[in-house]
């Protein structure tokens, strides 16, 4: 992947147009992007991964605010990309979501993403020439095209500021989660976790079916009232409580059948013993009955007279009842035509029917006739009414209208002054972020201009302390020198001291010594050189520490003042103190926006009401006003009818009601003396027939048969009373009939034989009981054990796959026989780390002068932490491995960059994607010595070497001087500009 031309518009930092042309800036392989703090130096390098795809690395691409703060309205925020992929030159264009001013009225719209690919040459086979216009085709082919995705790219391409530094340094779990996402090993974790999953579940299925077989044990131990021994087995146990059981149920069923016999008896016994009761007792009660009826002989006759007189005199009571129902009907009809004849007040009552029906009859024609005009009546009360509601109502109307158009005439002026309110409001809304933008800028700088002064007072510290370390380290160094010098002059004597008579001499061989050398004054020894060797190492490692921190402090002071440039503090803090307060004037005005947008909103809806209020009034006033006059002339036809029909009466309705009530009292009237004379006639009818029936039944006069009579309630009674004592006396002689030869005073013995039965009986319940139990129990306790031994033969196969998978589950876990203890995940991640190690030691040694190497363990960490993924270092100067938390500033600068680097060629090579020609590099250069940056470019020289393009973000000033293109970033308040500097 070879970048061409970037262009940029509102974006970020940048709110106009600019344009990269990455053929010119990376004509020679490596340029430098440089510039101000926040000027948009990274900005750059977000466009590229934006236009890629769609998002930006780090916290920026969480926030989602790429359109730039200061752009103008009418300029839409987007960023063109051309670059080579695979062999196709191809362009991409994306604008982010965005609010941008409405172009109508006020308020902002969204302005919704777009994504557009275009094809400069010919497009990849089943690609459409046209190029591709939807978001998701774009980013489809684009991650297929370069054959990473997105986490990967700004791994790989973007080396972030700070990132890889942190990879470094990472724990276990940490570097875990970076590998997964680079190498995409999610689905080894997968694995695990369903191999953990599945385990879980069958030790659920195990540990039910062991439960179950457990449980079945302990219900037989419930059934037989009896549970394994400890240490005892459950299957012989089990065989021998089937034994048992049988047993005891043999038993208990001889012993039921023996007692069942012996109930047998006493219950035939008991039995003879209570019908000779049972006969006993029924002569007894019968003899008895016989002699209570002869005491009550005399008052049984006397029923029987009385019945027979209340029964003749039946007749006579039903000719009784209807004589007295004739003369009741007589008074009442006496009554009722004095009633009637009371109601016709305008009538002679005395006057023939037929003349009193005539005149009823005129009295409903003329009734009648008013029929039509009682409406007219009713309607005109109804009209009336009606009218004075109107006229009301017209009157309401039209004050209710004069209060609604003042309301209305004063709403204009308001809803002007509110939407002017609610513009201010979003004004400051809109500016609110510039406004705190620039107060951060200003507060960032006012702490700067305060730091400076103690950094230079650290710097002119430093400088002091350099001095006097690299004074000591020269006088060591002489020091060194001076022992050196005097041992070489005493090492002859040194080497004739360790001479023996007979042995050879190490540096001629010869084994006489005629003349060894004399000790000179004060030797010099190794151990003493060793000593002058090691203190000359510490005094040159504390000069080079206080060089580089001396370095450092003047570095800081340099960056401090380019910060700063022509600013003072004094400056500054009038500045931030007038920017902090307009801040706090543009929040106030800021926070209004809802209050006054919800204001606007309840003023333009109250001027909708009224309007819509107005109109429905002035419809409902038309239409009342022509309802009333059209009911003014109504009223005044109708009312002459109406006042010629009253008469002498309140109304028509009235007088109608007047005859109507004369005519129903006159047909009454007529109706009473009809029946009035009927009823006198029944009445004489009755009383004869009364007299005539008294007779008739055999009595003297009507008094006596009345006398007689009974109720037929009474007569019901006494006729089942004598029924009862016939009865009585039949079934007592038919008893002594029946049992003619017992005797009365013979005692049946029935107590002794149901004690005898009663015993029997309950020995024989007991033992059945216990049959039905020992049956009940040996049956339970069979089907429980044919049960149990199916759960014991089904339980052998499911613990055989659980203890398989359980120690399958525990290897890919870490756990078991692991040796290792890492899990598969830890494990594919380790691997990939060993890779990256490899690559990344290469570049390593190169840049440290071969004293460093990279060295992958998979040993565990502390407190049991997982292993797999430790990264150590390799001193060569010492030759021990150590921890890369114990590297210096710009050792963990150089080794960061060479696992970047390690790690963007393994990734690539593991995407399998397009070759990467182009690689951006974000800070860390600030950190090394000028030797060790030369080792750094001449890795970047072997990164560039076949046409790759280097790009490299720093502020060092030495690598201005060192990289000969450059793109600079320069910042202002109206936004940053970018110009190529060779």
């Amino acid at each position: 992947m070879r970048l061409h031309r970037l262009e940029v518009t509102a974006f970020g930092p940048y709110s106009g147009h600019e344009a990269v042309d990455f053929d010119a800036l990376g004509a020679d392989g490596l340029f430098l992007l440089y510039g101000d703090t926040g000027a948009g130096k990274t900005t750059l390098l977000d466009a590229v991964a934006f236009a890629l795809y769609g998002a930006v690395p780090g916290a920026r691409g969480e926030v989602k605010r790429l359109r730039c703060d200061t752009a103008a309205g009418d300029v839409d925020t987007a960023v063109s990309l051309e670059l080579t992929v695979q062999g196709h030159r191809l362009r991409i264009r994306r604008s982010p979501e965005y609010q941008r001013p409405k172009k109508n009225g006020n308020g902002h719209t969204t302005q919704k993403a777009k994504a557009s690919l275009t094809w400069m040459g010919d497009p990849p086979e089943g690609h459409p020439s046209e190029g591709l216009t939807r978001i998701d085709e774009v980013a489809r082919t684009v991650q297929r095209l370069l054959g990473m995705t997105v986490d990967q790219f700004f791994q790989v391409v973007l080396l972030p500021q700070g990132e890889f530094a942190k990879f470094l340094r990472a724990e276990t779990e940490e570097r875990a989660k970076l590998l997964e996402k680079l190498f995409g090993t999610q689905r080894f974790a997968e694995v695990e976790n369903w191999l953990s999953e599945r385990r879980r579940e069958r030790r659920r299925t195990l540990e039910g079916r062991m439960q179950r077989a457990r449980d079945l044990v302990t219900r037989l131990g419930q059934v037989a009232g009896t549970e394994p021994g400890e240490g005892e087995d459950e299957q012989t146990w089990l065989e021998n409580l089937d034994k048992r059981l049988t047993r005891e149920q043999e038993e208990a069923e001889a012993e039921q059948a023996r007692l069942r016999r012996a109930r047998e008896e006493a219950e035939a016994t008991l039995r003879a013993r209570h019908e000779l009761a049972d006969r006993i007792r029924r002569v007894r009660e019968a003899r008895a009955e016989l002699a209570e009826l002869e005491q009550h002989r005399t008052r049984h006759e006397q029923w029987r007279a009385e019945q027979d007189a209340a029964q003749r005199a039946t007749p006579v009571l039903t000719v009784r009842q209807a004589a007295q129902r004739a003369a009741a009907d007589r008074e009442r009809a006496a009554e009722e035509v004095a009633a009637a004849s009371a109601e016709c007040a305008d009538v002679d009552t005395g006057a023939e029917l037929a003349d009193l029906r005539s005149t009823a009859s005129r009295y409903r024609e003329e009734a009648g006739a008013l029929k039509q005009l009682v409406a007219e009546a009713e309607q005109q009360e109804t009209d009336r009414r009606r009218r004075t509601e109107l006229a009301d109502g017209i009157e309401a109307d039209v004050r209710i209208d004069g209060s609604l158009a003042e309301q209305q005439g004063e709403l204009p002026e308001r809803i002007t002054e509110a939407r002017s309110d609610l513009d201010e409001a979003k004004h400051a809304a809109v500016r609110l972020e510039t406004v705190q933008a620039r107060v951060d800028e200003l507060s960032a700088l006012l702490t700067t201009a305060r730091e400076l002064p103690e950094a230079d007072r650290a710097l002119e510290a430093a400088n002091a302390h350099a001095r006097e370390k690299v004074d000591a380290h020269q006088q060591a160094r002489d020091g060194l020198q001076e022992l050196r010098s005097r041992r070489l002059a005493g090492m002859a004597a040194e080497l004739a001291a360790g001479l023996q008579p007979g042995e050879s001499c190490p540096v001629c061989g010869s084994d006489t010594h005629p003349d060894p050398a004399r000790p000179v004054d004060a030797p010099v020894g190794a151990d003493d050189e060793e000593r002058a060797q090691s203190a000359e190492q510490a005094a040159h490692t504390r000069r080079e520490e206080v060089t580089e921190a001396a370095r450092q402090a003047r570095q800081r002071c340099e960056r401090l003042r380019e910060r700063l440039g022509e600013h003072t503090e004094t400056g500054l803090a009038t500045e931030l103190a007038e920017a902090t307060a307009e801040c706090e004037r543009v929040r106030e005005q800021a926070a209004r926006v809802r209050s006054r947008t919800d204001r606007l909103a309840e003023l333009e809806a109250t001027a909708e009401r009224l309007t819509t209020r107005r109109r429905e009034l002035a419809d409902r006033l038309a239409a009342a006003r022509s309802e009333h006059a059209t009911l003014v002339e109504t009223i005044e036809q109708r009312e002459h009818r109406l006042h010629r029909a009253c008469g002498d009466f309140d109304g028509v309705t009235e007088r109608r009601e007047h005859l109507l009530g004369s005519a129903a009292a006159i047909d009454r009237l007529v109706t009473a003396r009809s029946a009035c004379e009927q009823a006198r006639r029944r009445d004489d009818e009755q009383r004869a027939a009364l007299r005539q029936a008294a007779v008739e039944a055999g009595f003297d006069s009507a008094e006596e048969a009345l006398a007689a009579a009974r109720s037929e309630e009474y007569r019901t009674e006494l006729a089942e009373a004598l029924a009862a004592v016939e009865r009585r006396d039949a079934a007592a002689r038919a008893t002594l009939a029946e049992l003619p030869g017992v005797d009365a005073d013979t005692e049946a013995g029935v107590e002794d034989a149901e004690e005898a039965a009663a015993a029997a009986r309950d020995a024989a319940e007991q033992a059945a009981a216990l049959a039905a139990g020992a049956e009940q129990r040996r049956r339970e306790v069979a089907e429980l054990a044919e049960r149990l031994r199916r759960e014991w033969a089904d339980l052998g196969p499911v613990h055989a796959e659980f203890a398989e998978l359980d120690a399958l589950a525990d290897v890919v876990n870490g756990q078991g026989q692991n040796e290792r203890k890492m899990t598969l995940r830890s494990y594919v991640l380790a691997a990939r780390l060993e890779e990256v190690a490899v690559a990344a030691t290469h570049r390593l040694q190169r840049m440290s002068a071969g004293r460093y190497s990279f060295v992958h363990t998979d040993a565990a960490g502390a407190r049991g932490t997982r292993g797999g993924l430790g990264l150590d270092v390799l001193d060569d100067h010492s030759g021990l491995t150590r921890p890369t938390k114990t590297l210096s500033g710009g050792e963990s600068f150089l080794a960061s960059l060479s696992l970047a680097l390690g790690l963007a060629d393994v990734v690539a090579g593991e995407a399998g994607g397009a070759l990467l020609d182009t690689l951006f590099i974000d800070e860390g250069f600030g950190s090394l010595d000028a030797g060790t940056l030369d080792l750094v470019m001449d890795t970047l020289d072997e990164l560039r070497a076949g046409g790759r393009v280097v790009g490299l973000v720093s502020h060092v000033e030495e690598m201005r001087q060192r990289i000969g293109v450059r793109l600079r970033v320069r910042q202002s308040r109206g936004g940053s500009t970018l110009a190529i500097e060779t």
